[in-house]
Order: structure tokens, then sequence, then C-alpha cells
């Protein structure tokens, strides 16, 4: 049962309201001074207090009034508070709604509308307060995840993230291999480095490794390394990545472009910790935690054979999922924030534009957006049109499924390119990937480069 502070020099306002209250399941407290009222209202309890603007019989100014509204304010900045006033101090009443007050009411007040003003902000007020407690426990939550984990300086604010954070932790602890699956730029490199920052081999190197970015010829010697000879160009032994992250962590980055060979020989290394380098009979043994990260679909990969089932079983032992950043819209604007130089700050129309946004590119094109739009803009404050975003389009036309698809569509792509003046390089930094992976993307759709 909500209660009601009712602070008034006269007797008979308070006994009235009580009267008028108790028929409808709320409770009741008198105060006849704004000294007795303070005092009430800090023993706690209260819901909502109702104030009169005047205390002595000879004032009409509605000063004291003006002066315990504050000092409740002080004590509870959103409790809602409901003035009594007379017609000669109107004018102060209205100062003090626009001041935070949540209503006035002439003396002689209407029941029935002060039964609705009062129902309705003691609803509003007990949401308020849930809301707080809410919060409170996030903060709780998150101060603890911070405490007691090392977090790499990650930034975010969505509760989808915070699950992300707490699961990585947690995972992180065992020795088992992590697959970590999202689509471009949605941060899987972060939640690896901490996975090893949490992990038992996170005082060892963290090794990354681009499967994507090389050429297929290659990455098996950087996988694993090379004698002098092993291949043309191979002029002298190199140390492969393994033989790097002894100790530590290797992430493998876009581990659905592994090719067969490779992901042959990494398969072994998962089951024994031993290896021999390209043109080596000599096998080596290491201690290697391996965390791997794809964009693709390793399911359909496997239907279609272009990936071991082993290996993905081997990979997959623990899977953390990272939601592109359109299912955790809580994040924009902190990243937003940490993205901008010292000394800018976003308007409130370039706040909306980004909240707006589908962010088909994720944080790598969020970073990319609020970065060039603090070097082309002047001034302190970057509006809406610095960022250069699109104007919102119908649902059917995004660039990025309602699923939060891994890649582009053929639509997002050509707009881009066309943004891009056929510039690849710039298209794919609008896209959020990397321009290998635009031209892998552009090939599977038949996408003339003109």
């Amino acid at each position: 049962m909500p209660t009601v502070l009712v602070i008034d020099d006269n007797p008979a306002v308070a006994t009235a309201l009580d009267v008028l209250f108790s028929l409808h399941d709320i409770d009741t407290v008198a105060a006849e001074s704004p000294d007795d009222g303070l005092a009430r209202l800090a023993a706690g309890g209260i819901d909502l207090v109702i104030q009169d603007m005047n205390f002595l019989a000879d004032t009409t100014s509605g000063e004291e009034g003006t002066a315990l509204f504050h000092a409740i304010r002080e004590l509870e900045p959103d409790l809602p508070v409901v003035l009594l006033t007379a017609w000669t101090h109107l004018e102060s009443a209205v100062d003090l709604v626009k001041a935070g007050a949540a209503d006035y009411l002439g003396k002689p007040w209407d029941d029935r509308k002060l039964l609705a003003t009062v129902n309705n902000l003691v609803e509003l007020s007990e949401a308020r307060r849930d809301l707080a407690r809410h919060r409170s426990g996030e903060r709780r939550r998150r101060d603890a995840l911070a405490r007691d984990n090392d977090l790499r300086g990650m930034v975010y604010a969505d509760p989808a993230s915070e699950r992300l954070l707490a699961l990585a932790c947690q995972v992180a602890r065992s020795e088992l291999p992590v697959l970590v699956t999202g689509p471009n730029g949605a941060g899987k490199e972060k939640i690896a480095e901490i996975v090893h920052a949490n992990s038992p081999v996170g005082s060892g190197p963290f090794v990354a490794l681009n499967c994507g970015a090389l050429p297929a010829e290659l990455i098996e010697a950087e996988l694993f390394g090379a004698d002098a000879g092993a291949y043309t160009g191979a002029g002298k032994a190199r140390e492969g990545k393994f033989e790097a992250a002894d100790g530590g962590t290797l992430f493998l980055d876009e581990i659905g472009n592994l090719p067969a060979a490779g992901q042959v020989k990494l398969l072994r290394v998962l089951e024994t910790g031993r290896f021999a380098r390209l043109g080596s009979n000599r096998e080596r043994q290491v201690r290697v935690r391996v965390v791997s990260a794809t964009n693709a679909d390793l399911a359909a990969m496997i239907a279609s054979g272009r990936f071991r089932e082993d290996l993905y079983y081997r990979l997959n032992a623990i899977e953390l999922k990272v939601p592109p950043l359109a299912e955790r819209r809580d994040d924009i604007l902190p990243l937003a924030r940490l993205f901008l130089p010292a000394g800018r700050q976003l308007g409130a129309d370039a706040a909306a534009a980004l909240l707006a946004h589908a962010w088909p590119g994720n944080v790598r094109e969020l970073r990319n957006v609020v970065q060039r739009a603090a070097l082309l803009s002047a001034g302190e404050v970057i509006g809406a049109d610095a960022l250069g975003l699109p104007k919102p389009v119908p649902a059917n036309a995004a660039a990025v499924p309602a699923g939060g698809g891994d890649e582009p569509d053929r639509a997002a792509i050509e707009a881009a390119l066309a943004q891009a003046g056929g510039v690849l390089a710039q298209a794919a930094a609008e896209l959020g990937m990397s321009r290998q992976a635009l031209y892998r993307r552009l090939e599977r759709l038949g996408i003339r480069r003109d």
C-alpha cells in the first residue's frame, strides 16, 4: 500500500486527505511544518509528498513552499511532489513544476483529479524505483565482473554483452579450445583476448593469425613454420605461429578459410600438441590454448565437404557467440564516445542517428564513422550531418537480414561500391570487411568490378 506524506499547517487538510485516501487503499502521514515533514521523509517509506506553499499565517509569497520543495529534492531527487496552492502564489507553483515538481492543485481541490494524479504518480514512482533497482543491480554485476576478471578495457553497456563477457571469463578458466562466432567487425578478437587474459596461460603470449588474409599455400608455413628450402622463397628456417604461441594462446581468425591440408595438421596438433615444420621430419611439442573464430556457417561447410567435422568438434569444445551490434543497441553510444577524440562530444541528433542505423559493419563500421566525423567536422559538438549515415530504410531493404546475417547481401555491396565510386578498399571499410573478404564475396555473388 502506498504512503503519502501531507505537509500542511492546517490539520483539516491532512484529515480530509486521510479520509479520501483511506477509501482508496492509500496510507496518509501528516506533518504540520517543513521541519517535521523533512524529518518524516528522512525516516523513509514515503511514495509521494503533497505540500502546501505557505506555513505562516502572515505570509502569502510561497517562499516557504519553494524552500521546502528544494529541501525535499535534496533528500529524494526522484520523489514525486504535488503542490497545494492558492491563486495568490500560482506563479511560484508553476515555476516549481518547471523545476521538477510533479504537479500542482489549487485549493479547494477536486477529489477525482487529486486521486487520479496521486495514483498515476505513485505508479510512475514505483516504476522508476524498479528501474533504479535494476540499474543498481546491473552496476553491481558489472563492477564485480570487472573486479574479478581482466576485461582488457572492454567498453559495453548492453545486457547481451555482459552475458557474453561473463561466459567468456568463466570458460577461460579451462584449457579447452574455444570457438568464437559472429559477424565481421563485431569484436571477436577482443573476446579471444579476454579468454586468453583470464586463462591458465594468461601470462604467456597471445599470437593471432587471420587465416583469410593469406594465400592457401602460405597458411601452413605460417602455422607450423618451415625449414630452409621447404618452398620457393624459403631461404632460411622460420618459426611458425604455434611455436611463437608456446605457453600461451593462438588465435585463429577466419578459421573457415583454412585449406584441407592445414585442417588435417591442425587437428593433429589439437589432439597431441605435436607438429613438424614444413620440410622437416623432426616433431616439436608445444602447449598452446587455441581460440578460433569465424563468421562462416561451419555446419554448412561440413555438409558440403569444405570443413572437417572432426576438426569442428575439436575447435568447438566451447562456443562463444558474439551478437551483431544491431542486437546490442545499448553498446552503441558508449562505444561511439570511446572512439571520439578528447574534448569532442556527440550532439543529440548525432546520438539519435547512431541509434537508428543498422550497423551492417558492426563495431568496425561504428569506429570508422565516428572517427571520420571527428576528423571532418569543426567544433566541439559533432552533429548528425557529419556522420554521413544514410537515412533509415525499410526493413526489407536493410543491408543486414533481420536475423543479423554474417555477410552483407548483394544490395548492400552494390550500394557501398556505388558510394565509394568503385574503390574496393573504401567499400570494404564501409561494409566492415577486409578487402580479401570483399573480393571473395564479389566472386560468389557474381558481381562485376567495373
